[in-house]
């Protein structure tokens, strides 16, 4: 029985039982037959891409198949689901498609920040009208339409539901925190987010879902959606990447590796490995630049989305004219190794 994907864990339901996210430890990408098959004799799995609601008595089975297939997590995960009272889903899904369901969703979102795959691997089309707005809190997460109402309640029991963000994505370390990470400000990180080992987000760093890092960087920018960053390569303070949901439309704006994004600068086309942006330079696909040889003479000038993917270049702007020019980097990038450091 082949086999895309598939998920063991437990749910939040609003008030009329609909399933509003859904949390899994340890999700499985690319699982062997056997244990599709071992988990789809627990369900009236038929093929396709489904997500099914499982009762605690099924769990021992569960994790016998997990335990079979060596998945250590997933198998203590429905060890101790046995005792719990909470809803608990197993998702299977034999193809990457359209996700069509909130349990599906937030797999594939939980598959990218667990970095089994990265940004623009999986079919994301139509997550957001799929997920709920949601009151991210203290107690969990709650649909918007109860909010009030369990606010009332716990105020009259002498609590105080603290709500952290209203979203239709939760922040990433409420499911995982991937290793060898150091995230200053957790909020900034959006589920479906892809962090790589070694990355620094400094507190007004900010990575949105199906976006992310490569390897070692330090962000202290924003990486919009669907932006990814190569390994070495870093954000600088107030920086931002133009993402495929802020004017970017179809195209993948992504930085190569050993870059550099200067403080307060901007980016809308793809950039090549060994190239810095100057701080406070925004320069966007149509941008036109000045191209400078060797000397510093001018060769011609072409827009920014011709020079897309190309390394060893230098954007600035001229002090004097005003204009952008753009002339071979000779000086590569090179990370301080103790602000890096995640130990």
């Amino acid at each position: 029985m082949a086999s895309f994907s598939l998920a063991f864990g437990t749910a939040t339901k609003n008030n009329s039982g609909k399933i509003i996210e859904a949390y899994f430890p340890n999700p499985v990408l690319a699982p062997s037959d056997e244990l599709t098959q071992a988990l789809a004799s627990q369900v009236d799995y038929q093929g396709g891409n489904e997500f099914f609601e499982v009762a605690a008595s099924q769990t021992a089975a569960i994790a016998a198949a997990f335990e079979q297939a060596g998945d250590e997590v997933n198998a203590q995960f429905a060890k101790l689901a046995a005792d719990s009272e909470q809803p608990l889903v197993l998702v299977l899904l034999a193809s990457d498609e359209k996700p069509a369901s909130v349990a599906e969703g937030f797999l594939k979102l939980q598959l990218i920040s667990h970095r089994k795959v990265k940004p623009h691997g999986l079919v994301l089309d139509g997550i957001f009208g799929l997920l709920h707005n949601i009151a991210w809190t203290s107690e969990g997460p709650i649909d918007l339409p109860e909010l009030t109402e369990r606010q009332m309640k716990a105020r009259l029991e002498g609590r105080v539901i603290s709500v952290n963000c209203v979203d239709k994505f939760p922040k990433m370390t409420d499911y995982v925190v991937p290793s060898g990470t150091r995230i200053a400000h957790t909020a900034r990180v959006r589920l479906g987010a892809h962090v790589g080992e070694g990355t620094t987000i400094m507190h007004e760093g900010f990575v949105n879902f199906n976006a992310g890092t490569e390897g070692v960087s330090m962000v202290e920018g924003r990486i919009s959606a669907g932006v990814m960053v190569g390994n070495g390569s870093d954000i600088g303070g107030g920086a931002s990447i133009m993402g495929t949901l802020s004017g970017g439309g179809n195209v993948v704006v992504s930085i190569g590796e050993n870059s550099l994004l200067g403080a307060n600068a901007g980016l809308g086309f793809p950039l090549g490995d060994r190239c810095t942006l100057e701080s406070g330079l925004y320069v966007t696909a149509g941008t036109k630049v000045t191209m400078l040889d060797a000397q510093g003479n001018d060769v011609e000038v072409v827009k920014a989305r011709d020079l897309a993917g190309k390394s060893d270049l230098l954007f600035r702007r001229n002090s004097v004219s005003g204009r952008i020019e753009c002339l071979t980097n000779k000086s590569a990038v090179e990370l301080n190794s103790e602000l890096h450091a995640n130990n």
